[in-house]
């Protein structure tokens, strides 16, 4: 009778420790739950072994293919096929790196291609582009050097303005006005062809953009301003400068030449500048570390520069017994150098704004001083004659540049420290 009752619960374990067994659908209609059962009961016909369909199909290992990789599982191919450009045409993982860093990549966005900074991530890139062959590997670029084209493009602007300062010096009357006038045509050129050659070119090797217009009223300022807007606050002036220092409009002579010479040496600077930092480059593992070790440079850069101009004007206004007039021509001299150092390096549009703005400013304060002659606009002139008779002419042109050149090193110290600052041209410019 039990044997009967186990046969009404097929389902029921056959005996202790049996109820981790599996079940009678589970093992097929062959096998039976218990002996009874497979005594009494008769034996099914076996099923053709291709009507079975086991719970779990099996299937040998060597027919086992491994599982398809989800899309996106490499990362670092997404972003090389993101930025294929660069990679072609990259001759080192350092450009690859500054290209990247001018994309936005971060250290934190290098984390999440499971490296620990740009520059790792930048080598691989490089060494995946490298072997798959689409570019032959290309030797890194050498460290710039010095040439003699660029050399004596630097030292012919202050050569010419000495001359044209001698052969004023030498002439009297109209004369004197043609030689100015010679000289003042030969230096621009000279100049300009200085910008576009050498350490102080820009990036694009391009020639002087839009902001040569506003460098050029700069110039003139320190060498015409200072002797206007003294003779304007006083009622003048009462005729045309005649070149003499004691005129009814005198010139100021020596900052002007100073600029002219100190050419050459901030195309040296800027040489050195680039040297070092590529230098910096090639050392460094992470961003933050090139930029500190960058920051420092790019202020010794600068002091370096005013410290050879301070001594070009000392010998200028030797030379000529004239006033050397240091203030407004170190903030003239630094900001027109850092504004040159931010475009050769692809930074053109903030040089581009301080020069306007300072421009801008300086011919306002001589305007509204004109202006206030008109009836019931006096008050106009009180702030520039109240400056002008406290801190003399120069006052005016000091603050304007000085703020500006202040603004500018401070972006300086932000994107000469970029890596992408420090990128040697591509082989197609």
């Amino acid at each position: 009778m039990n044997d009967l009752g186990e046969l009404d619960r097929p389902g029921t374990p056959a005996g202790p420790g049996a109820s981790n067994a599996p079940s009678e659908q589970a093992l097929g209609p062959a096998t039976t739950a218990s002996p009874t059962m497979a005594s009494s009961a008769p034996e099914p016909a076996p099923e053709p072994a291709a009507d079975r369909e086991p719970s779990v199909k099996q299937e040998p290992a060597a027919d086992r293919k491994p599982p398809s990789p989800r899309r996106g599982a490499d990362p670092v191919k997404a972003l090389m096929h993101r930025h294929r450009e660069l990679c072609e045409r990259a001759v080192d993982p350092l450009e690859i790196a500054a290209g990247l860093e001018a994309h936005g990549i971060t250290e934190r966005t290098a984390a999440r291609f499971r490296h620990r900074d740009v520059f790792s991530l930048a080598e691989e890139m490089y060494a995946r582009v490298t072997r798959e062959g689409d570019v032959p590997a290309s030797p890194a670029p050498a460290t710039p050097r010095a040439r003699a084209d660029w050399v004596l493009l630097t030292l012919l602007p202050g050569a010419l303005c000495a001359a044209a300062v001698t052969a004023a010096h030498l002439t009297h009357g109209r004369s004197r006005l043609f030689a100015a006038a010679a000289g003042i045509l030969a230096v621009g050129l000279a100049l300009r062809a200085a910008l576009r050659r050498g350490p102080l070119s820009r990036a694009d090797h391009s020639a002087p953009g839009g902001s040569t217009l506003w460098v050029s009223w700069l110039i003139a300022y320190s060498l015409l301003g200072n002797g206007l807007l003294d003779s304007a606050v006083t009622g003048g002036p009462d005729g045309l400068p005649t070149g003499a220092a004691g005129g009814p409009w005198p010139l100021t002579v020596a900052p002007v030449l100073a600029l002219a010479l100190a050419c050459a040496p901030a195309a040296w600077i800027a040489h050195l500048f680039t040297v070092r930092g590529r230098r910096r480059l090639a050392s460094s593992r992470g961003l933050e570390d090139f930029a500190a070790a960058v920051r420092p440079l790019v202020l010794g850069t600068f002091v370096l520069f005013l410290g050879a101009l301070a001594a070009l004007l000392a010998l200028c206004a030797a030379v000529l017994d004239e006033p050397a007039g240091y203030a407004e021509a170190l903030a003239l001299g630094a900001l027109l150098f850092i504004a040159r150092l931010l475009a050769t390096h692809g930074f053109a549009y903030a040089p581009a704004v301080a020069l306007t703005a300072t421009a801008t400013v300086q011919a306002a304060v001589l305007a509204t001083v004109f202006i206030a002659r008109l009836p019931g606009l006096g008050f106009l002139g009180t702030p520039v004659e109240t400056l002008v008779t406290l801190w003399g002419a120069g006052s005016v042109p000091t603050l304007a540049c000085g703020a500006a050149a202040l603004a500018l090193l401070v972006h300086a110290t932000r994107k000469l420290t970029r890596a992408s600052a420090h990128a040697p041209p591509s082989p197609s410019r």
